[in-house]
C-alpha cells in the first residue's frame, strides 16, 4: 500500500506553541468521539462525588427553601404561586409582617424540574448543586480561554468546585444557587465583546440579557448589575466601543422597566431592604457613608474570609476554616499585583478588578457581617484573578530579558522556583480542601436545628393523630406554616 494513502486521522498530532506557551497535545478528528465520551464520563463521576450525602447533609429543609419549593410546585401545576396572578415577575412569600418577594429565576427553574420529575427535597438540592457544578466548570473554561492554557482552566475549575463558599451555596435551595452561573454567563459575554473592536447589536444584546439575568436572579442584582453595567466604561477605547457601551446600557435599561412597573404596583418589593440595612429614612449621608465604610472593611477582612467564614451556620459550617482557602487567596493577591503592574491598561483586567471591588457593595449595605449569599460573586472575581498568577508561575508569559537569560542557561533557577512555589500553594490548597470537606461530611448533618429539622418531626406527629383540623401557629421564628404546606405536598 502506498504510504501516502494511509489514513493519517488515527495519528495524534503534536503542536508546538510559541515561546509564551508550552507544547500541548491535540487530538485528531477521529478520536474526538472517544475524547468527549471520556470527558462526559469524568464530569458525571465528578458530579456524583460532588453531591455525596446531599440527601442528608444539610439535614433538613430551611424555611425559605420550603417557600421557594412550594411556590415552584404550584407554578408547575397552575402557573401561579401562593399569591397573585399566573407567571408573575416576582413571587410573594409569606404574609403579614413576614411578607417578602422572591426573585423568579430559581422558582421557574424548580417548577420546570418538578414538572418533569415531581416535587422533592433531593431533586431540589440536586438542581442547586448541578447549577453551581456546571458554573464552576464553565468558569474554568473561561479561565482557559483567557489564559490560552487548558491546565490553567482545569486548576481554576477544580479550585472553584472545592472552594467552601461556592460548594455550600450549591447545597442550599435558596435564591443564590443559580447566581454563580448567571455571573459566569455575563463574564463570557464580556470576554466575547472584549475581543472585538466593534460591538454589533448581537454583542450588546448578549451583554444586556446576561445583565438582566443577574438582575432578576437574586435581589443583590438590582444593585450589582447596574454597577457592572457602569463598569463597561473600562472598554471604551474608541468611538465604536463608546457606541457599543451606550447601546448595551439602553438595552439593559429596557429589561429593567418591568421592575419599575412591579414596584409601582407592589410597594412592598423594597421593604425587606430597609429591614436588613442600616440605611433608614432618617439616616444622614454622613451616617450612611461612615457605616458603609466600616461594613465594607469588615467584609473584605482576611480573617473572616480565611479563618472564620460566615457566622450563620446555615451558610457556612463552623470550625471548618473560612469560606476561601489561604493558598488560593495568596494566588489571587499575586494576580492583583501583576494586573496592577503589567495589565492595568488591559480593559478586561481593569474590569475584573472593578468587579472585585463592587461585588462587596451589596453585602456592605446591610447589617449582617460577611454574609455569604449577598457577597456570592466576590469569591468568583478572586478566583479569576488567580489566572495572571498562574500564568506567571507556570512561565506562560516571560519578559524579554528573562527569556534571553533562559536561553543562555544563566537563570534556570527562577522558572523552577516559580513552579516550586506554585506546587507548594496548590498542595496547601489541596490540604485545606481535604480538611474542609472532611469536616463537612463529619459535622454538616448536625445542624438540624439550623435547618428546622424539628418541624418535620412535629408535622409527622401531628398528621399521625386522628384529630382534625390541625392548626398552624407561627411564632418568633417566622411563618413556619410554609413547612406544613411543603411537607403536605410531598
Amino acid at each position: 500500500m502506498d504510504t501516502e494513502q494511509i489514513d493519517k486521522s488515527l495519528e495524534p498530532v503534536i503542536l508546538v506553541a510559541d515561546n509564551a506557551k508550552l507544547p500541548r497535545f491535540v487530538w485528531s478528528n477521529s478520536s474526538n468521539g472517544y475524547r468527549w465520551l471520556i470527558v462526559a464520563g469524568l464530569l458525571v463521576l465528578g458530579f456524583i462525588i460532588y453531591t455525596a450525602n446531599i440527601s442528608i447533609n444539610p439535614p433538613a429543609f430551611y424555611l425559605d427553601e420550603s417557600g421557594l419549593a412550594y411556590n415552584a410546585y404550584l407554578v408547575s401545576k397552575t402557573g401561579a404561586g401562593e399569591f397573585g396572578p399566573r407567571f408573575p415577575l416576582y413571587f410573594q412569600l409569606y404574609t403579614g409582617n413576614y411578607t417578602q418577594y422572591s426573585n423568579p429565576t430559581q422558582i421557574y427553574l424548580l417548577a420546570l424540574v418538578f414538572k418533569l420529575f415531581g416535587p422533592g427535597i433531593l431533586i431540589s438540592r440536586l438542581l442547586a448543586a448541578a447549577s453551581v457544578y456546571a458554573a464552576c466548570w464553565l468558569f474554568g473554561l473561561l479561565a482557559a480561554r483567557v489564559s490560552g492554557r487548558r491546565v490553567i482552566g482545569v486548576i481554576v475549575g477544580l479550585t472553584a468546585l472545592l472552594t467552601p463558599w461556592l460548594f455550600e451555596v450549591g447545597r442550599l435551595v435558596l435564591e443564590t444557587f443559580f447566581y454563580p452561573m448567571a455571573l459566569v454567563l455575563f463574564l463570557w459575554a464580556v470576554w466575547r465583546a472584549h475581543k472585538k473592536s466593534r460591538w454589533a447589536w448581537r454583542d450588546c444584546l448578549l451583554l444586556a440579557l446576561t445583565l438582566a439575568l443577574l438582575t432578576y436572579t437574586y435581589t443583590i442584582g438590582r444593585l450589582l448589575a447596574p454597577l457592572l453595567a457602569l463598569g463597561l466604561i473600562s472598554f471604551i477605547i474608541s468611538w465604536q466601543r463608546l457606541f457599543g457601551v451606550i447601546k448595551t446600557w439602553c438595552l439593559f435599561a429596557v429589561t429593567c422597566l418591568p421592575i419599575l412597573v412591579f414596584r409601582w404596583r407592589n410597594p412592598g418589593l423594597t421593604t425587606r431592604f430597609y429591614l436588613i440595612s442600616y440605611i433608614k429614612p432618617q439616616s444622614t449621608w454622613g451616617e450612611i457613608l461612615s457605616a458603609f465604610a466600616h461594613r465594607y472593611l469588615e467584609d473584605i477582612g482576611p480573617y473572616l474570609l480565611l479563618v472564620k467564614g460566615d457566622a450563620n451556620q446555615r451558610h457556612h459550617l463552623p470550625d471548618a476554616l473560612g469560606s476561601f482557602y489561604f493558598a488560593i487567596f495568596i494566588l489571587a493577591l499575586i494576580g492583583i499585583f501583576i494586573v496592577l503592574a503589567k495589565y492595568r491598561r488591559d480593559a478586561w483586567w481593569r474590569f475584573i478588578l472593578y468587579g472585585l471591588v463592587v461585588s462587596v457593595v451589596p453585602g456592605a449595605l446591610t447589617v449582617d457581617v460577611f454574609h455569604t449569599l449577598r457577597m456570592v460573586t466576590y469569591p468568583m472575581f478572586l478566583l479569576l484573578l488567580t489566572v495572571p498568577a498562574l500564568e506567571w508561575l507556570l512561565g506562560v508569559t516571560q519578559p524579554a530579558e528573562e527569556a534571553a537569560a533562559i536561553e543562555t542557561n544563566s537563570a534556570d533557577f527562577w522558572p523552577l522556583a516559580r513552579r516550586g512555589l506554585l506546587a507548594i500553594l496548590l498542595l496547601t490548597a489541596l490540604g485545606e480542601a481535604a480538611y474542609f470537606h472532611r469536616q463537612y461530611q463529619l459535622l454538616g448533618d448536625r445542624r438540624g436545628y439550623i435547618f428546622d429539622a424539628a418541624y418535620k418531626q412535629a408535622y409527622d406527629q401531628a398528621v399521625a393523630q386522628p384529630k382534625r383540623p390541625i392548626y398552624l401557629v407561627d411564632n418568633y421564628w417566622g411563618p413556619a406554616y410554609m413547612h406544613s404546606f411543603w411537607y403536605a405536598t410531598l
